[in-house]
């Protein structure tokens, strides 16, 4: 209940005003944000490539319905590739659809993105087009289609609590274009599409996973990006890996941005590929709620600052 109201909440442009505007949430934001400027996240890159974490970097915004806006985030984007490609530093990028004017219209959103990533193609980087609520599904792989078309340096993200993953997982590792981050999923979703019970969920993201490490899927190009911070969950995929002989290094584990930042270390250590979601920018808001939905501890943290203690 309490996770549905936080998500809900995320879209409160009411709640939006106080919440920014309050010190406190400004504060502990910036646990989950690497910052408002370009430089802030570059800076976060650098410090985490330091040891040996890659990265990918997510413009903050969403559910742009202005093509000014949508074309100014074009432009961050295409601009921090820039910076990211003549420092050296290991990160891609990750967007969000609706960030990019999907919902002004879808070919103007295409044509949007696929100048961000050539702009990835020339600097060697990649580009991960994030999934949304389940409305934008189909259209988010249409897109994701046409670009594969022309470019391989693109990726998707399948969200494992809805019933059609499953389907939709194997058609793109069928059709040759499998590069996939595999999450939970953060959005309400009615029961009649998604599963609700966590455990389902938990065992849904091992299975997927482990069907993109099988020797049939590798063999058609599918790579796993593993986005995950159940231990249940890695702690399984990556022992079926290694029962397998899958060398570590051509698969990954994703994290979010400060968070299980010891178990980050300790997996590095170990010789896995890790890699951060850093998300930065001044639309931080909406995401900044959903962290607080995921974990109930972050919320209690937020009151107790709200309330001076």
């Amino acid at each position: 209940m309490l996770r549905h109201l936080l998500i809900a909440l995320s879209h409160s442009n009411t709640m939006q005003r106080m919440t920014v505007d309050f010190p406190p949430a400004r504060g502990m934001a910036r646990r989950f944000v690497a910052g408002e400027k370009r430089e802030d996240a570059l800076a976060v890159i650098k410090k985490m490539n330091d040891t040996g974490v890659l990265v990918t970097l997510d413009y903050l915004g969403e559910h742009v319905t202005d093509k000014r806006l949508a074309r100014a985030s074009q432009e961050e984007y295409r601009t921090v590739l820039e910076e990211i490609g003549d420092r050296g530093l290991e990160s891609g990028v990750s967007l969000k659809l609706s960030a990019m004017g999907v919902h002004i219209d879808e070919d103007f959103c295409y044509a949007n993105v696929r100048e961000i990533v050539a702009v990835a193609r020339e600097k060697q980087r990649f580009v991960r087009i994030d999934m949304e609520e389940s409305a934008l599904v189909d259209t988010t792989l249409r897109i994701y289609r046409a670009l594969r078309q022309e470019f391989d340096n693109v990726g998707a993200v399948l969200q494992v609590y809805l019933h059609r993953t499953r389907d939709d997982l194997q058609a793109l590792i069928d059709e040759g274009i499998g590069d996939i981050r595999l999450v939970k999923g953060a959005y309400n979703e009615p029961a009649a599409i998604a599963w609700q019970d966590r455990a389902r969920i938990q065992q849904e993201l091992i299975d997927l996973s482990k069907l993109m490490l099988s020797p049939e899927a590798r063999a058609k190009g599918a790579r796993l990006a593993l986005g995950s911070h159940d231990d249940m969950v890695y702690n399984q995929v990556i022992a079926f890996a290694e029962a397998q002989g899958i060398d570590p290094k051509s698969w990954e584990i994703q994290f979010l941005y400060g968070i299980r930042r010891d178990e980050l270390r300790r997996l590095v250590a170990e010789g896995h590929r890790m890699r951060v979601y850093v998300p930065y920018g001044e639309m931080w808001y909406p995401y900044f709620m959903r962290r607080l939905a995921e974990r109930p501890a972050n919320l209690l943290f937020f009151l107790r600052a709200a309330a001076g203690k």
